[in-house]
């Protein structure tokens, strides 16, 4: 039982195959190649305007938050009830408002040089 004859067809199926192969990856270069390059480009702006409007947001309630807490602290320790809070909070708020201006600034330089 000697199988001398099925190697020849064994040889041209896998030829055929690759060839096939070879074939169908052209075909995927092509077409990646004729699709457009960022079809979620709207995707990607919102998703990068959302992040820095968080981005603002954040620095500005951080910015009153830490402002109070230090103020409150610095009541406790030193007993004087609410005078350092209201100035810290004052202070916190201007921080806060000063570094969004600053981020919404710098996102406006950013977006007028594209």
């Amino acid at each position: 039982m000697s199988q001398s004859g099925s190697g020849g067809g064994d040889d041209r199926d896998l030829r055929a195959i690759r060839d096939r192969l070879r074939n169908l990856d052209k075909k995927l270069d092509h077409a990646a190649a004729s699709r457009p390059v960022e079809k979620d480009a709207p995707d990607k702006a919102r998703g990068e305007a959302m992040g820095l409007a968080f981005r603002i947001a954040i620095e500005l309630v951080a910015g009153v938050f830490v402002g109070g807490l230090l103020g409150w602290a610095l009541d406790k320790w030193l007993g004087t009830a609410p005078f350092l809070l209201i100035v810290f909070l004052l202070l916190g708020i201007a921080g806060g408002l000063l570094n969004s201006i600053r981020a919404a600034m710098k996102m406006q330089n950013t977006s007028n040089r594209t």
